[in-house]
């Protein structure tokens, strides 16, 4: 019998561009952008259109400053991917107007976390990448 958990590998193996370059795992919400189904006293910087249990509601969206050339100037040097424990009919459209030019190759969302006591988990062992090479960074709002 089998007692090790058998895991689902979420990334396809490094190809030539990254198989150097450490991976950067990337959060969505309060790490490059702050949402909220409300509008910001200072206005927002994004409002998407997302359906929601039958009802379409706007999301407001405000982007941490210099987003988009963080994203350009970290896929030079790592093998780039946004994990967010969002719903995907939020977050992918929301990385396309962060990352208008695709450096942000790996997305992954929601049902690509694991579950573990009620919490979606970002279970970077998953990556099918060495952890060694593996940063992650999620700013968690307190």
């Amino acid at each position: 019998m089998n007692f090790f958990r058998s895991y689902n590998k979420l990334l396809p193996p490094k190809n030539k561009e990254n198989l150097n370059k450490k991976t950067l795992v990337l959060d969505l919400d309060e790490t490059l952008v702050h949402s909220a189904f409300k509008r910001f006293d200072r206005g927002s910087d994004i409002i998407l259109k997302i359906e929601l249990e039958g009802r379409y509601h706007d999301i407001h969206v405000l982007v941490r400053p210099g987003v988009e050339e963080f994203l350009e100037k970290m896929a030079k040097q790592y093998e780039l991917v946004v994990f967010t424990a969002s719903l995907s009919k939020y977050a992918e459209p929301l990385v396309d107007r962060l990352d208008p030019k695709g450096t942000c190759f790996f997305r992954l969302f929601r049902e690509h976390c694991t579950m573990i006591n009620g919490a979606f988990v970002k279970d970077l062992k998953r990556l099918d990448r060495d952890l060694k090479d593996v940063i992650i960074l999620d700013v968690k709002n307190k």
